[in-house]
């Protein structure tokens, strides 16, 4: 039981996090010492995209987190099917052309 508590560690999710941000565009930089994760939101007849969460890591913890990506989108896969990558460059798939009138 000791050791159970001394291995586990309690999360503090605040409610306004826990809603979410949603981002339709990330973009990753880095340094010699660290990666920044800039996601970016793009809305239809916007010209300017705003950031709406930075998240900066460490080397090591860039690699932890694609492995954890890496491993949850296979498992997504291996429940829902392939996903489907479409056209590589991301900024073709964002049609924000309207596409009905009111």
């Amino acid at each position: 039981m000791a050791e159970e508590k001394k291995n586990s560690l309690n999360i503090e999710l605040p409610e306004e996090v826990a809603e979410g941000t949603y981002s339709n565009l990330a973009i990753i930089s880095h340094s010699n010492s660290e990666f920044i994760v800039d996601f970016i939101r793009m809305v239809p007849n916007v010209p300017k995209a705003k950031v709406k969460s930075r998240i900066i890591l460490t080397p090591h913890h860039a690699k932890r987190l694609l492995k954890a990506l890496k491993d949850n989108v296979d498992k997504f896969e291996a429940k829902n099917g392939s996903i489907d990558e479409g056209n590589a460059n991301p900024f073709t798939n964002m049609n924000f052309t309207p596409t009905a009138q009111a």
